[in-house]
């Protein structure tokens, strides 16, 4: 079997299918599509219009509810940049933003008052997905359709849609790069700077990374953690290169922390071995086409998620499915792909790429 069939322990609580990821763009953003100016087309920054199709024809106007948390990184960032500009293509969204939270009690709040709003469709990328799945499922018994983003529920009946990135297919690409490099050297020195180790997600791209090494003799010789922050990433290199004197490859899982750990790897005068990145930032992928560092490769993490929740929000209430699907409903799970990022194939990526 392949390590990409492995499903990760967070997702054995969902009772459903995986299917394909919706493709989408995720740039900048604009608050509301109902806040048009003047300018019509001729603005460069308007965001593009949707694509056509039976799917994408105007229909009943559609509320949604997002609330995400607060933007204190670049991959949350462009999580809630992507829902507004994905919503501004369409003339039947009406998109009501919550501002980004790091606070459980406010983020239920809002939710809350999206039941009290009555809207359409809810879509939630939750602070704490336990702490958020009583309040989820009081809005799916009030009869609103819940979308959950990246962080799921306790509870699989408190979201009618999950959409997933895939945190263990992360870890087994990123081990998967290092085995076609490594060329068969199984003495080959494998370190690790993973996320933050408590989160069900850093523990998920651990265990797919390991086990994607174990398929060709490798294992991770030094392993420290970090907090995605840049000033972690700094801080946790500098003790993993201390301890490590010789390393051939180095996986380090967030591109935003990354630029922490990058600087460190400099300054410690490092460029013996090869590094792969986790989520997919422009920087890195900028660095990646330099070709002039230790960074040869990134794994992508979707910053697009909530962007395909809007999309699958506004099918759920048209009484729409998937239009590539046979299946006439939207389904219960989606989860995205992680593939590799290199020199070879970045220019297919860079452009829906987010900012550190």
């Amino acid at each position: 079997m392949s390590l990409r069939s492995t499903t990760s322990k967070s997702r054995k609580r969902l009772a459903t299918g995986l299917v394909a990821g919706l493709a989408v763009l995720a740039l900048t953003a604009c608050t509301s599509n109902s806040d048009g100016d003047d300018n019509g087309n001729n603005d460069a920054n308007a965001p593009a219009a949707a694509p056509a199709g039976a799917n994408d024809e105007t229909g009943d106007t559609v509320v949604i509810g997002f609330s995400a948390p607060a933007a204190d990184h670049g991959w949350m960032g462009s999580i809630t940049a992507s829902a507004k500009k994905e919503a501004a293509k369409y003339d039947d969204i009406e998109l009501r933003v919550a501002e980004g939270t790091n606070d459980v009690a406010v983020q239920i709040s809002q939710v809350e008052t999206f039941i009290n709003d009555k809207v359409d469709a809810i879509v939630l990328l939750p602070f704490d997905g336990a702490a958020m799945t009583p309040v989820a499922l009081k809005a799916m018994a009030a009869g609103i359709p819940v979308i959950n983003v990246d962080r799921e529920f306790n509870d699989p009946n408190a979201a009618r849609v999950t959409v997933l990135g895939d945190n263990y297919g992360m870890g087994v690409s990123a081990g998967e790069y290092v085995c076609e490099n490594a060329g068969g050297d199984k003495g080959a020195i494998v370190a690790e700077i993973a996320g933050i180790d408590s989160l069900p997600l850093t523990q998920d791209r651990s265990q797919g990374f390991k086990d994607a090494l174990s398929e060709c003799g490798l294992d991770v010789d030094n392993r420290v953690a970090a907090d995605f922050t840049v000033e972690g990433g700094s801080d946790a290199a500098e003790q993993l290169l201390q301890a490590a004197p010789k390393i051939d490859f180095l996986w380090n899982h967030d591109d935003d922390q990354g630029v922490g750990v990058l600087a460190a790897i400099e300054n410690a005068g490092r460029d013996e071995f090869a590094m792969i990145g986790g989520a997919g930032s422009k920087n890195a992928m900028e660095a990646i086409q330099a070709g002039d560092g230790v960074l040869k490769a990134t794994v992508i993490y979707p910053s697009t998620q909530a962007a395909d929740g809007i999309r699958l929000a506004r099918l759920l209430v048209q009484g729409k499915a998937m239009a590539d699907m046979v299946e006439v409903e939207v389904p219960r799970v989606v989860q995205l792909y992680a593939p590799v990022v290199t020199a070879d194939n970045v220019d297919q990526y860079i452009d829906t790429a987010f900012e550190s």
